[in-house]
């Protein structure tokens, strides 16, 4: 697999356009190297804006976008226009990484994976992805592919482990990203997780972070907006779970997902 960092920046409702800019500029200063976005996030003009502020080349930052199905539709000639406005509204010449946000409205794998294939050989993107996709559908769009699929996005954290999709994503060779890696802040209650961060003397937020990093093929995109917590995050990178620690977060028994899944049926309760 293609060289990944292990955390990025997630952008989702942060909305207000100097402190997108600003948090995104933090971050790359503090050492990230990935940013995601989304069409449907409102806020690529000032994710771009970020990017461009921070004193760091291009070439090693690694930026991920998707097209959603509200804004431009999902057919071929759809996700083209999509994602030369997304380029355009990040000021960038190409997308690190592109996906289908949803599968849904007139998403059809047949029509709409070769379309990303064709933004691969036009060096418009370097990679496809997909998010909130089942098993079933990962198959799909694997078929209509041409290029690789080089990573997933799902609702992934110690409250929703995601074994079959991550067992899919080691199975076939490409990142499952976990967003919402802290659970919307409910981490920070699970007794389980604090206890491992006294003992680290660290934060929940990390001790989550760092065991679905030690998972293999697994990275994560943490939103935040203040230098804090983004630093915090941030050094999840550098802590090291025991094994005890990581069996203990892997026996945590709750099942709790805080993405709807209304109208989206494949993905389980």
């Amino acid at each position: 697999m293609s060289d990944l960092p292990a955390i990025g920046l997630g952008t989702w409702q942060n909305t207000d356009p100097e402190t997108c800019a600003q948090s995104v500029q933090t971050a790359l200063e503090s050492g990230y190297r990935h940013i995601d976005t989304a069409q449907y996030y409102g806020n690529e003009e000032a994710v771009g804006e970020g990017i461009a502020r921070a004193d760091v080349p291009r070439d090693e930052v690694f930026v991920g976008s998707k097209v959603h199905a509200e804004k431009f539709g999902l057919a071929h000639d759809e996700v083209i226009e999509g994602l030369e406005v997304t380029l355009d509204r990040l000021n960038l010449d190409y997308l690190d990484l592109l996906y289908v946000h949803w599968p849904v409205g007139n998403y059809d794998a047949a029509e709409t994976m070769p379309a990303f294939d064709e933004l691969v050989d036009r060096d418009l993107i370097d990679h496809v992805g997909v998010c909130n996709f089942g098993v079933d559908l990962l198959d799909e769009a694997m078929d209509h592919l041409e290029s690789p699929l080089f990573a997933h996005q799902a609702e992934t954290h110690p409250l929703l482990q995601q074994d079959e999709l991550v067992g899919h994503a080691q199975d076939n060779g490409y990142h499952h990203i976990a967003y919402s890696p802290l659970a919307r802040g409910n981490v920070f209650d699970i007794s389980e997780i604090t206890e491992i961060a006294e003992k680290h003397d660290v934060s929940a937020s990390q001790v989550s972070l760092a065991w679905l990093l030690a998972r293999e093929n697994v990275s994560a995109v943490p939103k935040a907006t203040s230098e804090e917590h983004i630093r915090d995050n941030f050094a999840a990178t550098d802590l090291e779970l025991d094994a005890e620690d990581i069996e203990t977060i892997r026996d945590i028994e709750r099942t709790e997902r805080y993405v709807s899944r209304d109208g989206a049926p494949w993905l389980e309760a």
